[in-house]
Order: structure tokens, then sequence, then C-alpha cells
């Protein structure tokens, strides 16, 4: 019998994996464990017997039942591997800072995947249940909260300044504010939270919306590497309305989070 998913909605009614996911988690139920190893190390998405890895997650998280390391550790090296593939790899091109900002980013990820596996094999970690619903986006949460910290700890060496001339922020202190999270100390990993956050950041208008996301995903708000792709660059406007984006939103954004959270 498949268990039901434990996370709770606000209303107290508990997540419930899509219709598909249900499905296939009742077909596999039936392999043997040998089979069911077999078809997990299929690749390709299009393949009929090919089983996707919102199941695979559940079947590694149900092996704690089972009491047996052997059995989980068939599972989980399969899961792991699909999990690093998922993750986009550093390219030399990128310049030797650069690729080991994305060599981190990829290693904080895998690391919080794999400590929250382990956790869960110990008591239920029901941040967990969102990877059985959605395992990709999942991943790329993950991924975005890694990009903000890698950004974070980029630019602390970074000296902070003003401009004496015009009293107006630098770049440089404009790239580091640009790359903070706004939501630190927030429930970020908590699915309910996040879907919240991601409504309300879709309600903003549309250039304060493209700036967050922007933002959430480790962009800067302007560089003086010319290669590098910034939020300056892809809305066409000067930092000082970037910024101005960024703070009326943030300001939105916390006001309606907060009410949400007082209801």
């Amino acid at each position: 019998m498949i268990s039901a998913l434990r996370k709770q909605k606000p209303d107290k009614s508990r997540y419930r994996r899509p219709a598909k996911i249900e499905a296939s988690l009742q077909t596999l139920e039936s392999l043997s464990r040998d089979e069911l190893v077999a078809r997990a190390q299929i690749r390709a998405r299009d393949d009929a017997h090919y089983i996707p890895t919102e199941c695979l997650v559940y079947f590694v998280r149900a092996s704690r039942a089972d009491n047996s390391d052997a059995w989980f550790e068939r599972l989980y090296k399969v899961l792991s591997a699909r999990v690093l593939r998922a993750l986009p790899t550093a390219d030399a091109a990128d310049g030797t800072s650069r690729l080991l900002t994305r060599e981190r980013i990829r290693e904080k990820v895998y690391e919080r995947f794999v400590e929250m596996l382990a956790g869960d094999r110990q008591a239920y970690d029901d941040r967990l249940d969102f990877f059985e619903i959605r395992f990709d986006m999942a991943l790329k949460r993950l991924r975005q909260d890694a990009q903000r910290q890698a950004w974070r700890d980029e630019n602390r060496s970074q000296p902070l300044t003003y401009d004496d001339d015009n009293g107006e922020l630098t770049p440089e202190i404009e790239q580091a504010a640009g790359s903070t999270n706004p939501f630190e100390g927030m429930e970020i990993e908590n699915a309910a939270f996040r879907l919240r956050l991601d409504a309300a950041i879709e309600a903003l208008p549309t250039e304060q919306s493209r700036t967050i996301q922007m933002l959430m995903l480790g962009y800067q708000i302007q560089s003086e590497d010319p290669d590098v792709i910034t939020i300056c660059k892809v809305l066409n406007k000067t930092p000082k309305t970037i910024w101005n984006y960024r703070e009326r939103a943030f300001k939105t954004l916390r006001e309606v989070l907060i009410e949400g959270e007082d209801q």
C-alpha cells in the first residue's frame, strides 16, 4: 500500500501527489526489487518503462520501513546519480572565479538534498514531500537557494562604498544588495510558503516581478564585465531604476507575506 504524504496545507489538508504519480506507484509497487532497480536506471523519459524521479524518491524514503541498508543503498545510488545529472556542471569557459562559484552551487545543492534524505531516514521530513509531487521544481528551488548563498559569499569580500560626488550607491554596493535574500529568516523551504511567495511575485507589476525572479536566480543588477548577463541589460533599464523596482517589490512582498501569516 502506498503511503500518503504527511505535509499539511494551511487548511490542514494533506498534500497529494499528482494522479499520474500515484498510478505509477501502484504499478511499480508490484515489481521485484531487481526489476525496480533495473527500470530506475533507464534515463530516457520517453521510454515506456522510465520511472519518474518522484516515484524513485518515494521508494528511497519507503525503504526505511524495511530496515535494510542494502536495499536503501541500491535505490539511493540511482537517485543520487539522477540528481547530479540534473544539476548544471561548471564550464571552464566561464573563467576560474565563476567556475568555482558554479561548482560550489552544485555541491551545496547535492549536499543539501543528501542531508534531507539522511535525516528522513531517521525521522520523517515533510520537506521531501514536495520532491514526490514535483521533483524538478523542488530541485530548482534548492538550486536557487544555493545560488543566492553563493553570490552573497562572493560579494562579502568586495568593498561597499557610496559615490562621494553624487551620494548614490556605487555599482559594487548595488551588486551586493541585489544578490541578498530579502526573505532570509522566512520559511523558504516550506512548500505552502513558497507557493504563496511565487503567487505574490507573479502578481507584481511586470518589471518588478522580472527583477525579483532574476535576483532569486542569482543575476546581478549590473556588472563591469560586458559578457555578464545582468538585470539592467535584460530589462534595458538603469541600475537606479532596477534598484527602485527591487525596493518596491520587496516592500509589497513583505506586506503580502506578513498579512498571509496573520490570517
